[in-house]
């Protein structure tokens, strides 16, 4: 079985072919550059997503080595996510699933991440660390559902991130900018302390940048900055991911998401789950960042057990969660 994944949440516009053996043949991808100073904006993202889609589509179907017969199903991004963005993806499947008479399903984009972290890690039951410039979640499963164990009280962790470097100045069009940070942040070891916000569960980061920004404007080094509000962010999220770790009695992690690329944060993971005798693997950047790959997977999985939307799991939900979802394929 081929399945066609199509993911258009946010910044970045995916498609993927996969087939039911977990062979990625096409994993394509383009992001919507939002003006120097800004973050994302819903209707150009979703602009740039509608004039590139018809041209990444074709481009997956030839890097694939298939034309679009071939494709047994469709999947696309229902949510969670800009509504503007979501509905070009929905727009694509809809108008390609009548075109070639083939099947159409909607895909919770958190379990996208979810599931293809595990095809990937070959882990049976991890916690999933879930990062981004969208979303901050610690993930279980648990009594036929993935449970949201903890999450950001404001902001996400890429969020943060990203407004740093913005209000300090940093671009780099060849690189995210949580690179841009990663890369400023080896360059020193010194550390200053930043407001530490962990509240049970969950996390809160809007303090914090506020006071990131307020020792920019002080003048405190850039690299300085990076490196403490790294340290301090990252800490904040392994403490969490242990404590769900530990609640759950799970025996493995992993990691996903646009933050998922940085290498302090996947160390600090890893020590953690050796300390308490666990597991841990992350994937690579090219499938854990938004792609349509796991878009696809997640829809096969869904197809493979049985699901069969009906003309409500059609339609995008930017406020979907995933803890709506049945897991019927464990």
């Amino acid at each position: 079985m081929i399945i066609l994944g199509l993911e258009s949440s946010a910044d970045k516009l995916g498609v993927g072919i996969i087939d039911s053996n977990g062979q990625i043949l096409a994993n394509l991808r383009k992001t919507y550059k939002p003006p120097q100073g800004s973050g994302v904006l819903p209707r150009e993202a979703a602009e740039h997503h509608a004039k590139n889609i018809p041209h990444l589509i074709r481009d997956a179907f030839e890097k694939a080595n298939l034309i679009p017969e071939e494709i047994d199903l469709i999947a696309f991004t229902r949510g969670c996510g800009m509504g503007p963005c979501l509905r070009v993806a929905a727009v694509a499947a809809r108008t390609l699933s009548k075109m070639i008479n083939k099947p159409l399903i909607g895909v919770n984009h958190q379990i996208g991440h979810v599931e293809i972290s595990r095809l990937f890690t070959g882990l049976e039951d991890p916690i999933v660390l879930y990062v981004s410039g969208g979303n901050t979640q610690i993930i279980g499963f648990m009594e036929k559902r993935y449970r949201v164990l903890g999450e950001t009280l404001d902001i996400p962790v890429g969020n943060c991130l990203d407004v740093f470097g913005r209000e300090a100045g940093l671009s780099n069009k060849e690189m995210p900018m949580g690179r841009v940070i990663e890369l400023l942040a080896e360059q020193t070891d010194e550390y200053i302390e930043l407001p530490y916000v962990v509240k049970g569960m969950d996390l809160s980061f809007s303090g914090i940048l506020t006071a990131a920004k307020r020792l920019l404007k002080k003048g405190i080094p850039i690299p300085v900055l990076a490196n403490s509000l790294q340290e301090t962010v990252f800490a904040m999220l392994t403490e969490v991911t242990e404590r769900a770790l530990s609640h759950t009695k799970k025996e493995e992690v992993t990691i996903t998401g646009g933050v998922a690329a940085n290498k302090r944060l996947k160390e600090m993971l890893r020590l953690m789950a050796e300390e308490h005798g666990a597991i841990f693997k992350g994937i690579p950047t090219s499938i854990s960042i938004d792609n349509g790959v796991m878009i696809a997977w997640a829809g096969y999985l869904m197809w493979s057990t049985g699901y069969k939307p009906n003309k409500r799991d059609i339609l995008v939900d930017q406020h979907f969660r995933i803890e709506e979802v049945e897991v019927t394929w464990r």
